[in-house]
C-alpha cells in the first residue's frame, strides 16, 4: 500500500476530509480557538501563539503524521490525521482529532472515523490503532463504540505541552473485526 493511496481526500455526503493545506490555516485557527480548555488534554496546543508552529508541523508533507482538515457543510470544523504506528502497510493510527464544540455529539466523529476506517481497510491495512489520553473519557467511549478493543494503558507515555505526565490508553480494531461488524 502506498502512502499516496492512503493519504487522499475522502468524502461522504456533506463531510470531506481534505489533506491539510495552507488555505486551511485561518479557518482552522478560528476553529481551534472555539474551545481553549480542550487543549489542556492534548499533548500539544493549537491555541494562541502555539497555533502557527503547530500548524506548520502538521502541514509539513509526509510522515509520521498526515493531517486532514475536516470540512462539514463547506466549513472547516476541525482536523484529524493518519499517524505512523506499527509496521508500514500493515498498521496505522488515527489521531490528532479535534472537532469544534458545536459539532460534538452530533454523530460527526463516528462518520469521520467510519470513513477513515473503511478507507484504511480498503487500502489493505490490517490494523488501526487509537491512542487516547486516559483522562479523556468522552473519546475513550467513542472509540469503544466503534468496536475497538482496549489493549492497555501506557503509563506516563508522554509529557504534554502543559508538563502533565500523560497515561495513554491504546485501542485497536482489526480488519476482520471491522468487516464482521458491518460498520
Amino acid at each position: 500500500m502506498s502512502d499516496a493511496a492512503l493519504y487522499t481526500e475522502l468524502g461522504a455526503g456533506q463531510l470531506r476530509l481534505v489533506p491539510l493545506a495552507e488555505v486551511h490555516r485561518e479557518p482552522l485557527r478560528r476553529a481551534c480557538a472555539l474551545d481553549l480548555e480542550i487543549w489542556q488534554i492534548y499533548p500539544f496546543s493549537c491555541q494562541g501563539d502555539a497555533f502557527d508552529p503547530q500548524f506548520d508541523l502538521m502541514l509539513a508533507a509526509g510522515r509520521p503524521r498526515r493531517c486532514y482538515a475536516i470540512e462539514w457543510q463547506g466549513k472547516v470544523g476541525g482536523m484529524t490525521a493518519w499517524i505512523d504506528h506499527g509496521q508500514p502497510g500493515w498498521s496505522i493510527e488515527i489521531g490528532n482529532t479535534y472537532i469544534v464544540p458545536e459539532l460534538r455529539g452530533t454523530g460527526l466523529n463516528r462518520k469521520i472515523k467510519t470513513l477513515m476506517l473503511d478507507h484504511a481497510f480498503a487500502c489493505g491495512l490490517e490494523r488501526v490503532a487509537f491512542k487516547v489520553d486516559a483522562i479523556n473519557l468522552r473519546s475513550r467511549a467513542a472509540v469503544l463504540k466503534l468496536g475497538c478493543a482496549q489493549e492497555g494503558i501506557m503509563r506516563r507515555e508522554r509529557k504534554t505541552w502543559t508538563g502533565r505526565l500523560r497515561d495513554t490508553v491504546l485501542f485497536s480494531i482489526l480488519r476482520h473485526e471491522w468487516i464482521k461488524a458491518g460498520a
